[in-house]
């Protein structure tokens, strides 16, 4: 039989097992980023040497300068910003909006509805692509920001929101909702009063999943955008790469800067993140 000092060693070695196996897991997910930073600070003899180097001598700034003066990318990165917090905010809105409904809100043929909308997510986006293009171009919106603005909110991005929401709302207690309707509070109120905030974990999940989504999108902008002071950051890598072959030094020290707002989004974020995924389950 084991004494209380056997099992508790045993406990030890069995999380520093698990905490070795999740470092080395990480240090591995971590290398591609790494030598990403490591590529936009090298000089564009040195990148493809062997064996490869992963830390550069000498340390290359002038990249990251160059980069600013090739492109105008402080215009690329303003548009992708503003893009990404319109639609991250508009379908957290809108999906806690119809999340909420769907969870709470009693009416005829509601799971046939939400099934409907579930179905959606199953078309992938080429296949719409083209259908899409004309609706766009018949409403006067090629060219524009406008459809990488409403299509994410109310597409299958959207869709998979108010799926999110949903299962969020399902999962809060009845009890804090039948007390504010007692007390007098319309639907509204307790939506936005009540259950909203207590919404902050999956808001938080859907922001991350979101703005991630959005900042990366290279598909949409590349069907609906054409003039070069619209294009998004993903659109302006590419002009790295010509027919003389990409610009490595450049294109990597581009992508650098442009990994920043992911970083930010989700560390100031990640608590809630990680709450909202474990209490978004399928719950019914």
């Amino acid at each position: 039989m084991k004494t209380n000092g056997g099992m508790l060693r045993a406990s030890h070695i069995e999380r520093g097992l698990h905490y070795s196996v999740l470092t080395v897991i990480s240090l591995f997910m971590m290398v591609p980023f790494l030598w990403m930073v490591s590529t936009s600070l090298k000089e564009p003899a040195k990148i493809f040497v062997f064996p490869p180097e992963l830390l550069p001598s000498p340390v290359r700034w002038a990249n990251y300068s160059e980069v600013l003066k090739t492109i105008p990318f402080h215009l690329f990165y303003f548009n992708s910003v503003y893009i990404a917090i319109l639609v991250t905010a508009g379908t957290a809105f809108f999906a806690s909006l119809a999340g909420y409904a769907f969870a709470r809100i009693e009416f005829k043929g509601r799971h046939v509805v939400f099934l409907l909308l579930l179905s959606t997510m199953m078309i992938p986006n080429e296949v719409t692509a083209i259908p899409m293009f004309l609706f766009m171009r018949e409403l006067g919106w090629i060219n524009t920001h406008l459809p990488l603005i409403i299509l994410p909110i109310f597409g299958a991005g959207g869709v998979f929101a108010v799926f999110i929401m949903r299962q969020f709302f399902i999962s809060a207690p009845k009890e804090l909702e039948e007390a504010a309707m007692i007390d007098g509070c319309s639907r509204w109120r307790t939506y936005w009063n009540i259950m909203l905030p207590l919404a902050k974990p999956a808001v938080a999940t859907l922001t991350i999943f979101t703005f991630l989504t959005v900042w990366n999108d290279f598909f949409d902008p590349l069907i609906f955008i054409n003039a070069r002071k619209l294009m998004t950051l993903p659109l302006a890598l590419s002009l790295f790469t010509d027919e003389a072959g990409t610009a490595w030094h450049h294109l990597m020290s581009a992508s650098v800067m442009a990994t920043f707002p992911l970083l930010i989004v989700f560390f100031f974020a990640q608590k809630q993140f990680i709450e909202g995924v474990s209490m978004t389950g399928l719950k019914e």
